[in-house]
């Protein structure tokens, strides 16, 4: 039989038992420690753990948090899954899209030239887009040719644009490992080395240089000058705080482009060059607008890396500037309109949307979120540049149906077809 004073000590002792039963550490024992708890004369006097529970409890909490500590290997959580578990700090293969789909020893070439983000290729691509569309009504040409010489545009900004990305890398692979946006890149992070990289854009250059052929010859000697530039843009971020310009002229050059690609000879005709030029300032002004909000998502490490952007130069001042790049961009895109005779579907429907995306954006924009800067950047190019398109289209259709003189349609539609 056990005396009453030992009745009570179990008693006490009851709860912080199925404390640690819970830990799984004791198998329903009582734990020593609770037990080195009290001193002899607490045990024999069960009166003192009215007073003392709160020490047994104090020890018991400490006891536990103690043996928490001492897990064995496997059920604490080790460095690795931690890694896999934080992209931040570890690269992580994609598992869904395009590049999921591919060998894993294609993957990093796929990620250099961006493949998983194609908004790069449509910004290049747009240019020439405009001056296709812009080309055609005086050029006469079969909506068949717009449509093949487009097609064409697309092969060679995809191309492009991916030697493009892969010479920046190159340039920037001891920058960008330090910038939060580029330090899993292929070659920052080691997965491709430069030499691999070097070889891999030399195709690509020659594939470039294929489909520039496949144009009239005379593209060929107005594409060959925007190589220097596409290859100098890297180094301009060293050494000005307005490496977008330098983007600007080479993302734009595909605005030139559209005229020889459609048989319009630029030097020959004054009106083409006047809309050409007009065309290829509207579109620098809108790279380096769409340009500056992404600049803004790498402001921090910029800083800290020593590299120079007009985000940084004009980080208090930013939509005041995007503002007056808005204004230019439109003005000259109108301009671009009057050399090449274009009506008024061109201005309500080219000129007019680029004026609510452009509006719309600079005014949604958030400029201090990364997040809410990418998605403008990405959608932006789709408003924008999709905007200006359906019109230019849209004043294409107009004058090769002759609705702008409805006297004469079917000569119209004659002579385009000549």
């Amino acid at each position: 039989m056990l005396s009453t004073s030992s009745r009570l000590l179990r008693a006490r002792l009851s709860p912080y038992r199925q404390k640690v039963n819970l830990t799984g550490l004791y198998n329903g024992r009582l734990p020593t420690f609770a037990h080195n708890a009290y001193s002899p004369t607490q045990l024999k006097y069960p009166r003192f753990l009215a007073s003392g529970s709160s020490i047994a409890l104090r020890t018991t909490q400490v006891q536990v948090r103690h043996s928490s500590q001492l897990q064995s290997p496997a059920t604490q959580p080790t460095e690795t899954d931690s890694a896999e578990k934080n992209p931040a700090t570890h690269y992580i293969p994609p598992k869904t899209g395009l590049i999921a789909s591919l060998p894993s020893s294609w993957i990093p070439y796929a990620e250099l030239v961006r493949l998983d983000k194609p908004t790069g290729t449509y910004y290049l691509f747009f240019p020439t887009l405009f001056s296709t569309l812009l080309a055609a009504p005086m050029a006469g040409a079969a909506p068949l040719h717009v449509l093949g010489t487009s097609a064409l545009f697309f092969s060679g900004a995809l191309i492009m644009r991916g030697a493009g990305c892969a010479i920046n890398d190159l340039w920037d692979r001891n920058l960008d490992p330090h910038v939060e946006r580029t330090k899993f890149r292929p070659i920052a992070r080691g997965a491709l080395s430069p030499k691999n990289a070097i070889l891999f854009t030399g195709s690509q250059l020659v594939a470039g240089l294929g489909v520039l052929l496949s144009f009239p010859t005379q593209c060929l000697w107005y594409g060959i000058p925007s190589l220097p530039i596409v290859v100098a843009y890297p180094l301009a971020k060293r050494v000005t705080n307005y490496p977008q310009a330098v983007l600007g002229l080479a993302f734009s050059w595909g605005a030139i482009m559209g005229f020889p690609a459609l048989g319009v000879d630029l030097l020959a005709n004054h009106d083409a060059l006047m809309a050409a030029g007009a065309l290829y300032s509207s579109c620098i002004a809108w790279t380096v607008l769409y340009d500056m909000i992404y600049a803004h998502m790498d402001i921090k490490d910029d800083v800290k890396a020593g590299i120079k952007s007009i985000a940084l130069r004009h980080e208090h001042n930013t939509k005041a500037v995007l503002s007056g790049l808005a204004v230019t961009q439109v003005s000259l895109l109108a301009a671009a309109g009057v050399a090449a005779g274009c009506g008024p579907v061109f201005f309500v429907g080219s000129c007019g949307s680029a004026v609510l995306s452009l509006g719309l954006m600079i005014w949604k924009v958030q400029l201090k979120n990364v997040r809410n800067c990418w998605w403008w950047f990405r959608n932006g190019c789709l408003l924008t540049g999709g905007g200006i398109s359906l019109g230019l289209f849209a004043e294409y259709a107009t004058q090769y149906l002759g609705l702008y003189n409805t006297t004469e349609p079917e000569r119209v539609v004659a002579e385009s077809t000549q």
